[in-house]
């Protein structure tokens, strides 16, 4: 007899929920689900259970998710996988770190992805991690920022630049002594060096500057002022500046003689015979006729050695951008042949060709006669704070 219900909830499914309703008991709802009752299931209820199974197996058969996660896998990109596939091994952290504003920032899931990336890919990882957390002022150039060179042990140095002689010096280095880097435009004439991120690096509110994430015990340094960066480069590298007290004293002379007279005086016959908004004939023969004695000078000193040094140095760097200038200063290398068969043998080098090359899109369409413009580089006064 106690069998009975279950027979006829079998055959008639309305006399089984009738028998269930009235007993209420927990015995009866089990005995209920008999095997029949599978057959009653909708076929919607099983296209509901069907997506359950597979995104559970599926990804729990890779290994890369259990250490990557979600993140990981949304980070690892084809745009990236494009950009490493097309640019030779060195080339390639060019692209990764021009592009480090638009990738995603490290998380935990890449962090975890880490052992599987070859050490190059590593090495270029660490630069991108490095040149996001330092400092920046204005926007990153669309041109190739970095340099074929060590990238797989150095991250790369940021370069705060715009293209002018003084900044021409450190692109170069940076260049000779095959360091990867990273532009950091500097838009001199629309007040950028004036920005609380810059002056931090660069306190006296002038490019150039670099932030070197590897500096002194590995650890991040920025340094100001184009001669002191020379310097540093040349002490950290052990190129283009001599170990040797005697020849370093030599290097660092003809340094300084760039750094406190052809740049300055360069640049005051720049102003008063380019951009002045009136012509003042005292100031341009004052600034012209300084110029001619500095290019006396060096016309003498290279009358019998190769480089200002004797050896090619960063003395020759500090000077070429302001002496490939010469017209613009009112000066005629006839004059001057031992300057002219050293400026020759300098632009002849592939890395200050380089280094002078290195552009930045929007000071192209800067007219340095825009009196907006000239407010910001010419009317400049001390700031409070």
């Amino acid at each position: 007899m106690a069998r009975t219900p279950k027979r006829t909830a079998g055959k008639d499914p309305a006399s089984r929920s009738s028998a269930a309703a009235r007993k209420a008991t927990p015995g009866a709802s089990r005995r209920a689900k008999a095997p029949a009752e599978a057959a009653t299931l909708t076929k919607s209820a099983k296209a509901a259970s069907k997506p359950v199974s597979k995104p559970v197996s599926k990804p729990v058969s890779k290994p890369a998710s259990k250490a990557v996660g979600k993140r990981s896998a949304e980070a690892s990109t084809k745009p990236a996988t494009r950009a490493s596939s097309k640019a030779p091994t060195r080339t390639a952290s060019r692209t990764a770190v021009s592009r480090t504003a638009a990738a995603p920032k490290p998380g935990r899931g890449t962090e975890a992805a880490a052992p599987a990336r070859s050490p190059k890919a590593s090495a270029r990882a660490a630069g991108r991690r490095a040149a996001s957390s330092a400092p920046k002022a204005g926007k990153a150039v669309a041109a190739p920022k970095v340099v074929r060179g060590r990238g797989a042990t150095q991250p790369p140095i940021e370069l705060f630049y715009w293209p002018t002689p003084n900044g021409w010096k450190i692109s170069i280095m940076l260049e000779e002594c095959r360091l990867p880097y990273v532009v950091r435009p500097v838009n001199i004439t629309t007040g950028d060096q004036f920005k609380p991120e810059f002056l931090a690096i660069s306190p006296n509110n002038r490019m150039p500057a670099i932030v070197d994430p590897r500096g002194p015990s590995g650890k991040p340094v920025s340094v100001f002022e184009s001669g002191a960066i020379l310097m540093y480069l040349g002490r950290k590298t052990g190129k283009l500046y001599p170990s040797q007290e005697r020849a370093r004293i030599e290097v660092e002379e003809w340094l300084m003689w760039q750094m406190g007279g052809l740049g300055p005086m360069a640049g005051q016959a720049h102003h008063f015979r380019g951009y002045a908004p009136e012509k003042i004939p005292y100031a341009i023969d004052r600034y012209t006729n300084e110029c001619n004695r500095l290019y006396g000078v060096m016309n003498k000193r290279l009358a019998d050695r190769e480089f200002l040094a004797g050896k090619y140095s960063i003395a020759d760097i500090a000077c070429i951008g302001w002496a490939s200038r010469y017209e613009r200063q009112g000066q005629d290398l006839k004059d001057f042949p031992h300057v002219k068969r050293w400026l020759d043998a300098m632009m002849a080098r592939p890395a200050v060709a380089r280094g002078l090359a290195l552009k930045v899109d929007e000071s192209a369409a800067i007219d340095m006669r825009d009196p907006a413009a000239q407010s910001v580089l010419f009317g400049q006064r001390a700031r409070a704070g």
